[in-house]
């Protein structure tokens, strides 16, 4: 028996699907596009991670780095931050499934909301569940990431025990490639954070969800690769 194209899609619309599987191919495209120019050295993150380099080169001509130790502590406090809110997200959004009708009730008399099924209504906040999901994981990793650097720190010998250039410079790019990683791992978090608006934005209609995940997308692409913070680092150093 041959099925009928709405029996195969299921209680989504094709148009639903289409700005789904919009969403997540802007998502995986934007990342390795991003990566790949990363890896060229020309987005922001590429720019910092030649400081975090230079960071660790002039750590390791210091004989007191307690101050380091606790900078890159310190940096851990924002995926820290972050993770802490997926889990109270993730249990907000848990509680919706739990009660679908009342929160479908509620979308229902936003303005130009568009109607839908509980089914269809459940697949957006489960989608919107596992984003949070994939950022918390993103976040603890980060966290585990700059405690390593941390130890980096701690091990490494005394300014006058490095010998040479060579050692230093070692040591520099290992230490400051953990922290980059680190970053880097941060900043997949940051990038779900604002790709799941585009999400909330799916709960209007299809044609919202697909219109936000552009502009989500362009503001990413003009942090990252166009913003004054990254001409202020490229600035060479006085």
């Amino acid at each position: 028996m041959t099925l009928s194209l709405h029996t195969a899609l299921g209680p989504l619309p094709l148009l639903d699907w289409l700005a789904l599987a919009l969403y997540f191919a802007a998502w995986a495209g934007y990342a390795h596009w991003a990566g790949r120019r990363a890896q060229q050295g020309l987005s922001l993150l590429a720019t910092t991670n030649r400081w975090r380099r230079e960071w660790m080169l002039q750590t390791t001509r210091r004989d007191n780095r307690i101050v380091d130790a606790a900078i890159a502590q310190n940096l851990s406090a924002s995926p820290a931050f972050f993770a802490s809110t997926s889990i109270l997200v993730v249990g907000g959004l848990l509680a919706a499934l739990a009660s679908t009708d009342k929160a479908s009730g509620l979308v229902r008399e936003l303005p130009f909301a568009t109607p839908t099924s509980l089914p269809v209504f459940d697949l957006k906040l489960a989608v919107l569940t596992g984003m949070f999901v994939f950022a918390f994981f993103r976040f603890t990793w980060s966290i585990r990431q700059y405690s390593f650097g941390v130890i980096l720190v701690g091990a490494a010998p005394d300014a006058a025990a490095f010998g040479d250039e060579a050692a230093r410079t070692g040591f520099a790019n290992r230490a400051g490639r953990v922290m980059g990683m680190a970053a880097e791992t941060f900043n997949d978090g940051l990038r779900a954070y604002y790709l799941s608006f585009a999400v909330v934005a799916w709960f209007f209609s299809a044609w919202a969800f697909m219109a936000t995940t552009a502009f989500v997308v362009l503001v990413l692409y003009r942090r990252e690769f166009h913003s004054d913070v990254l001409d202020a680092l490229r600035e060479p150093a006085p």
